[in-house]
């Protein structure tokens, strides 16, 4: 099968599919001239049917197709006869309650009573019809959602959706689409009711004296304060260290603290911790020598 008609017969699927609801494994009745024009083509007729309609299905057949094959004319071999019939009863049997008549019904006449026994011009049970029967096929063609297929010069062929099928699809179609304008709609007058509410909730809110809260406006930005510079603080630091070296003692000549750098010292001892120095023996002699020469001017 080529692939430009295997992609027309999966979207046609699809569309029985959504439209009518059909669904994997298809059924699909299949009749005796059927069975016998796949012989005759060396087909195989469940392989043809899966690459044709695009997924599994399952074939039946009726008890009037079967008893056709039986009843076949004696031109035709024997042991071609008993193929035909191996083949028809591998499939499915379908059962038609046309069994007890002395003649099997015609192909028409017996899916008329399982594809639509009511008259409805429905197809109920989902049916496909594989028929070579030209009548058949015409006759399916007037109810709504079976699908058609023949085989053509030893090719499998899918029949185009019929107007009828065609028209519960477009009818659908306008439905949902006229479905989906009222919810649209309702949508729309939703949102407006809740805009109205709202705004009579604001107004509520400004006459009570509620101040509603405004918006900020962003502004431009400053820079990252992560990704800034720092300052050095060790040349700081040194520069404090230097001053207050200068500043905290100031030692007179004669090595008397002034009153100053007392102060001054006082205030540094909560800054930082000093090792008092011991003074040398020379600077007890020269104090003490100092301290004679005052009592003798005295």
């Amino acid at each position: 099968m080529r692939g430009k008609r295997s992609k027309q017969y999966r979207k046609l699927m699809q569309q029985y599919n959504l439209t009518f609801g059909f669904r994997e494994p298809y059924q699909v009745l299949v009749d005796a001239q059927m069975i016998q024009d796949t012989e005759r083509f060396k087909m195989d007729l469940a392989a043809g049917l899966v690459r044709t309609l695009q997924g599994q299905i399952k074939p039946m057949i009726t008890q009037c197709s079967i008893r056709h094959l039986y009843s076949l004319p004696s031109s035709i071999p024997q042991a071609q006869r008993n193929v035909l019939v191996d083949i028809g009863r591998t499939f499915e049997r379908r059962r038609c309650n046309h069994h007890t008549l002395d003649e099997p019904l015609s192909t028409l006449d017996c899916y008329k009573d399982v594809i639509d026994p009511k008259s409805s011009n429905t197809n109920k049970n989902r049916y496909i019809v594989a028929s070579q029967d030209e009548e058949v096929r015409r006759w399916c063609r007037g109810i709504k959602g079976v699908p058609t297929v023949y085989v053509k010069r030893s090719v499998m062929v899918m029949e185009p959706m019929a107007d009828t099928s065609a028209g519960v699809k477009e009818g659908m179609e306008r439905g949902k689409l006229r479905e989906g304008i009222k919810s649209k709609g309702n949508k729309r007058k939703r949102d407006f009711v809740e805009e109205e509410e709202t705004t009579t909730k604001r107004e509520v809110n400004t006459a009570e004296g509620v101040e509603t809260k405004k918006r900020k406006i962003k502004g431009v930005k400053g820079p990252n304060p992560l990704s800034v510079k720092k300052p050095k603080r060790q040349s700081v630091k040194a520069d404090e260290d230097a001053s207050s070296k200068q500043d905290l003692i100031e030692f007179s000549k004669d090595g008397v603290i002034t009153q100053e750098a007392s102060n001054d010292m006082g205030n540094s001892v909560d800054r930082k911790k000093r090792k008092r120095k011991h003074r040398s023996s020379k600077s007890h002699t020269i104090i003490s020598d100092g301290d004679e020469d005052n009592t003798s001017a005295t």
